[in-house]
């Protein structure tokens, strides 16, 4: 299995990024890497190039560039020569830290969509209380607007990761709203519930409101980008805030809290694992010819060799030829 590796993007790279791909391939055999970067500032991280290529690229996409006119103008970047060379089939896979907007675009305009896709998602897994799993998120601000084909094709696609990949028989699907009722919400998600509701091959549990969705209720939250992205970021934020207040309280209010945050402490570490998202791999964009996966730009490398594993294990079960199977038949 070979992957592609955008060396550059990333707030940390190129360092996390290899050490995250080193980790991966000393574990994997089966696994062989290809970074897209300069050279000379690979090589400073680089212990041994075992099972490891580097193609030097003199090109970079910033967080600051526009998405479609960097992947247009920047031929030379370490993100678009990975896509390109997933798109020639010397690779099957791209990994990258890097612009979320780019590299979209450089799925949809280099790599290309699966057939009968309209739009790819961006497909992430949150934390749940009381379970290993998760829930897949998608779209998690891919696609600020969208259509009632694209939420069904993407509630469709994320099936085949959630039982392939989290190993989960039938999973739940819900879609988040402003309400659990059938005829809350826009058009667009009054008309989504309905027609999730007549698909034959789904297990659609109906709407799920924004506090719910770490509660486990649902393996798979699909709503449009726009929603999604605002009720992720405001869910990440909470947590954020109330762990460092619990922190703050435990640790700067005298001896005898002290104490008490000691006894405790079991619990929180507990809690602490559930919001670390590292183990959970990266954010999928499901609905290209092969498994684009990005991870966050702040990303340590613990955070790089699980989402490479997440690759790893989508190559191995075969998802993207599993989802164009199912539209071609």
């Amino acid at each position: 299995m070979k992957i592609a590796v955008d060396a550059m993007g990333g707030d940390n790279a190129p360092k996390v990024v290899i050490e995250g791909v080193e980790n991966a391939r000393d574990k994997y055999d089966d696994l062989t890497f290809t970074l897209y970067g300069k050279t000379e500032e690979i090589k400073k991280y680089l212990k041994n190039e075992k099972n490891i290529q580097i193609v030097q690229s003199d090109e970079e996409i910033l967080g600051t560039d526009e998405p479609v006119k960097a992947i247009r103008k920047k031929k030379n970047s370490s993100m678009v020569m990975a896509a390109k060379s997933v798109k020639d089939g010397e690779n099957d896979a791209l990994f990258s830290l890097g612009n979320t907007g780019a590299l979209l675009a450089a799925g949809i305009f280099v790599i290309g969509r699966i057939k009968k896709i309209e739009r790819p998602a961006l497909m992430t897994t949150l934390p749940v209380a009381n379970s290993n799993n998760g829930v897949l998120y998608l779209d998690a601000g891919a696609n600020a607007e969208a259509k009632v084909n694209y939420l069904e094709q993407w509630a469709l696609m994320s099936i085949f990761y959630a039982k392939e990949i989290k190993k989960i028989k039938n999973p739940r699907v819900a879609l988040l709203n402003n309400g659990e009722e059938f005829d809350k919400g826009d058009d667009l998600h009054k008309e989504t519930y309905q027609r999730l509701s007549e698909l034959s091959d789904i297990n659609f549990i109906g709407n799920i409101e924004s506090d719910k969705i770490l509660t486990g209720m649902a393996d798979i939250i699909v709503t449009d980008g726009f929603t999604g992205n605002a009720a992720l970021k405001a869910t990440e934020g909470t947590s954020k805030i109330i762990m460092s207040l619990l922190k703050h309280s435990l640790l700067e209010n005298g001896l005898i809290t002290k104490l008490g945050a000691a006894i405790i402490s079991p619990s929180l570490k507990g809690m602490k694992e559930m919001f670390d998202t590292s183990k959970s791999g990266g954010a999928v964009l499901i609905g290209l010819k092969a498994p684009v996966v990005k991870a966050h730009g702040a990303a340590d490398s613990r955070a790089v060799f699980y989402t490479i594993e997440q690759i790893r294990e989508m190559l191995n079960k075969k998802i993207i030829n599993k989802v164009n199977e199912y539209y071609n038949d």
